[in-house]
């Protein structure tokens, strides 16, 4: 058992020169009360950081008691230790035991960025991955399913957290392994009622299935394993042909953008695994397989001049001639924010989603004259509709659609992109430009220029 502690996840994340925080996810019951006196010897050896996090769920009358067993165990190896709450709450659909488990690690996630831990330890073992590749095959599972819980990965869109790493050392360790390891040291650990009701999932398995699978099939769980195991290399196989395939279709500099052409060269498979990493990299949960096969129909299938949108989770995929582009779903701009210049260098608009800038144009170059611009009362609006503009009075005015088309900006980006009127007179378009017949070569002149937030991104002050 220590050797599987000190060589394995924690080994992969350690650095002399600046030591991991560890945490152990401690329920109190067998498994983690072997995984915490583990690391306990561990951590002392190597003059390492670790703590013990509870989580409270309030389903069981024991929990207030089991809360002070943690406590008084991790005192006792002279860890620190501390303790969520959390309340269920309505659980749809999800159901109580998949509910749990998201709200536990949500929970065990915020405990982790409160201590600054860089590991969170889990103890999962051998009967655990067994159980997990099972249920997955239940389910119609794809290749990810079929490798079952990894040793050692990220995940932010469970924990919250994309600096943390879970890492399960025992997941190579039996049960009989974890009992006599207990029995060896005299641990004393809680016996979780909820364990023995077989209304739950994994307890149908564990209490039916399971004793029959070792019966007819003795040793099953090793076997299991090691199906995880050529399934995880496998994966990462697939994983360095599909990073290929993603940076052939990708359009040189873009990390968003996909090229329709190179994508419709690959095979249906292979379209499917760009499209899921392409999906993967905004970190929102994977489609099905039926609504990724609607997904690719609808945009690799769609007319060279069609306007296609499909949300998924909190972003849009969007197609456009021939681009494919993920745009995080937005909030409706305001119509109008009044607001006057008085010569900064950018104002930032956090409601309509960006900043605009004013700049000094370069040489040769015209801008709007600086003092009349000081001068204007000016508003910041959303499109309306009927907008025109004309960009030199050498040219015609044209309507924004038709800017818009020259300039090659996609249909979804157009309803984010606000004006600027000074007074009833449309002044600037972002995206666009400024209308011509403000435009003067006084020495004092001004550029204006939009830029917009990026998903996810604010401004600094906001």
């Amino acid at each position: 058992m220590q050797r599987i502690v000190s060589s394995g996840a924690l080994k992969k994340k350690a650095d002399p020169a600046n030591p991991v925080r560890l945490a152990v996810a401690y329920s109190g019951g067998l498994d983690s009360a072997v995984l915490l006196h583990l690391c306990a010897a561990y951590v002392t050896q190597h003059a390492l950081s670790l703590s013990a996090f509870h989580v409270h769920h309030g389903l069981s009358p024991n929990a207030g008691d089991w809360v002070l067993h943690c406590q008084r165990q991790s005192e006792a190896l002279q860890i620190p230790f501390d303790a969520a709450h959390v309340q269920l709450g309505d659980t749809g659909q999800d159901g109580v035991e998949a509910t749990a488990r998201k709200k536990r690690y949500q929970a065990l996630g915020t405990l982790c960025r409160r201590h600054r831990i860089d590991v969170l330890l889990t103890a999962h073992h051998q009967d655990d991955q067994a159980e997990t590749i099972l249920l997955h095959l239940l389910r119609g599972t794809g290749l990810a399913g079929l490798r079952g819980m990894q040793q050692l990965h990220t995940a932010p869109n469970l924990l919250g957290h994309d600096g943390l790493c879970l890492a399960r050392p025992l997941l190579d360790c039996n049960r009989s392994e974890l009992e006599q390891y207990a029995r060896d040291h005299q641990l004393v650990h809680i016996d979780d009622e909820s364990n023995a009701d077989p209304r739950y999932t994994r307890n149908a398995l564990r209490l039916n299935i399971m004793p029959l699978l070792a019966q007819h099939f003795p040793a099953y769980q090793n076997r299991f394993a090691r199906t995880a195991h050529h399934v995880s290399a496998s994966l990462e196989l697939l994983a360095q042909i599909t990073e290929q395939d993603y940076a052939l279709c990708r359009i040189d500099g873009e990390t968003a953008v996909l090229d329709v052409t190179r994508l419709q060269t690959l095979s249906q498979a292979r379209i499917d695994h760009v499209l899921r990493h392409w999906i993967a990299l905004h970190h929102v949960p994977m489609p099905s397989t039926a609504r990724l096969a609607e997904m690719r129909k609808q945009l690799l299938d769609a007319r060279d001049d069609a306007q296609v949108t499909i949300r998924h989770d909190t972003i849009e995929l969007h197609r456009y001639r021939h681009h494919l582009q993920i745009a995080h779903c937005a909030n409706p701009l305001p119509e109008l924010q009044p607001f006057v210049w008085n010569g900064e260098t950018c104002m930032a608009f956090p409601a309509f989603g960006g900043d605009l800038h004013f700049e000094t144009p370069e040489s040769g170059q015209t801008g709007i004259d600086r003092d009349w611009l000081l001068a204007q009362p000016l508003t910041l609006r959303s499109r309306q509709g009927g907008e025109r503009l004309r960009l030199a009075a050498n040219r015609p005015t044209r309507d924004i659609k038709s800017h818009y088309q020259t300039l090659g900006i996609p249909y979804w980006q157009r309803k984010r992109l606000p004006f600027v009127f000074a007074g009833t007179t449309l002044l600037f378009a972002a995206g666009v430009g400024v209308d011509g017949k403000f435009l003067t070569s006084v020495a004092s002149g001004v550029c204006m220029r939009w830029q917009q937030y990026t998903a996810g991104e604010g401004h600094p002050g906001s």
